[in-house]
């Protein structure tokens, strides 16, 4: 189970993971993951969270938006993004721990640690 299965769990509080909610919209698992990443990293930043992730990720805003749903909304999307940044929970100093390059963004280091999970470079 990656990191973002297991962060998206206490979030919803559901056992669905990436690969469920890839196959709920109809994607690829490493795309549903990327499109995750990039949600969680956008909501905190000014603007519209959806068209953030979509600059980021070249990803559809309509499927970021489904996805988006799928998750629960912007309000399981704010917990997701406070987690991933190493908020409450338990999960301080996560974000310091994927944070490879040590640019203070994460996202970017969990998005080449799930290319390299799928095969890719």
């Amino acid at each position: 189970m990656s990191i973002l299965d297991s962060i998206m769990q206490q979030v919803s509080g559901s056992p669905d993971t990436v690969a469920s909610l890839a196959e709920k919209v109809g994607i690829d698992p490493a795309m549903a993951e990327k499109a995750v990443a990039a949600l969680g990293q956008s909501h905190p930043e000014e603007g519209d969270t959806v068209e953030l992730a979509a600059e980021k990720t070249g990803i559809d805003s309509g499927m970021l938006g489904s996805i988006m749903e799928q998750m629960g909304g912007e309000g399981a999307l704010g917990d997701l993004s406070s987690k991933l940044q190493g908020g409450e929970g338990g999960l301080a100093g996560l974000a310091s721990m994927l944070d490879r390059d040590g640019d203070g963004n994460p996202i970017n280091d969990v998005m080449g640690m799930a290319k390299g999970l799928f095969g890719k470079k």
